[in-house]
């Protein structure tokens, strides 16, 4: 691995942490909204990844930093605790919970590309170009802009791939939870309750996720990035 990869792959760690911080963040502080105080009281309504990484040592920090080194991909992920007995109660909160985390990831995209848009404007960043899979925006020139567009690049092209994955409606993921915003009550709980009955079977949701994800992807990003370009002239 040359420096270049080292560093970007650094990059990528950091934002993997923060990004997900921010999701799981927002997690608990919907279900301290709406009366579950389970990860408040274990410290998650925090932007610190300490309890984050506490909680998942393995999925914050062991399998991203196996998956950089060797090449394989970013792969990791990370929870909060969240009262059962509240989500059955309260089906439809649980579903705002759930929805909560992809939120937050497309919101940290759309604040890059909010970001970037200015850079494009200001002649700082050009398009980039379709072989920098990592890269959104392209500087300019060198110095300082190199380092804001890959930073901003990074920030837009993983938080798109979070908050999208975890919108696929299978569980464990949390698009599997939001289903119950779209039903009646009875119905958001009878969701919570299949969940409960799945148990370690929910790996399976995990596995049929990976297989769809490219076709829900792709077609994703491609979007995202027209949009960010819109009416961009390529150099």
């Amino acid at each position: 691995m040359n420096p270049d990869q080292l560093a970007l792959g650094f990059l990528q760690y950091v934002v993997f942490l923060f990004s997900t911080t921010c999701h799981e963040a927002a997690h608990a502080l919907v279900a301290k909204w709406g009366g579950d105080n389970t990860a408040l009281d274990g410290g998650h309504v925090s932007l610190s990844p300490l309890p984050h990484i506490k909680r998942e040592p393995f999925g914050m920090v062991i399998m991203p930093l196996i998956g950089l080194s060797t090449g394989s991909g970013l792969i990791g992920w990370a929870s909060v605790p969240y009262d059962p007995r509240w989500a059955q109660q309260f089906p439809k909160r649980a579903a705002w919970m759930s929805l909560a985390g992809p939120v937050a990831n497309f919101a940290l995209a759309i604040i890059a590309a909010i970001l970037m848009r200015v850079g494009l404007a200001l002649g700082s960043f050009v398009p980039a170009g379709p072989a920098f899979s990592h890269m959104v925006a392209a500087p300019s020139g060198e110095g300082i802009a190199e380092g804001v567009a890959t930073v901003l690049s990074v920030f837009f092209s993983l938080n798109l791939l979070l908050g999208t994955f975890n919108l696929i409606p299978f569980p464990p993921l949390d698009g599997y939870g939001i289903l119950g915003l779209f039903t009646s009550e009875r119905g958001a709980l009878r969701l919570q309750e299949l969940r409960v009955k799945m148990g370690g079977l929910a790996i399976i949701g995990l596995v049929l996720a990976w297989q769809v994800f490219d076709q829900v992807f792709n077609p994703v990003f491609s979007a995202a990035i027209n949009i960010l370009y819109l009416g961009v002239r390529f150099p």
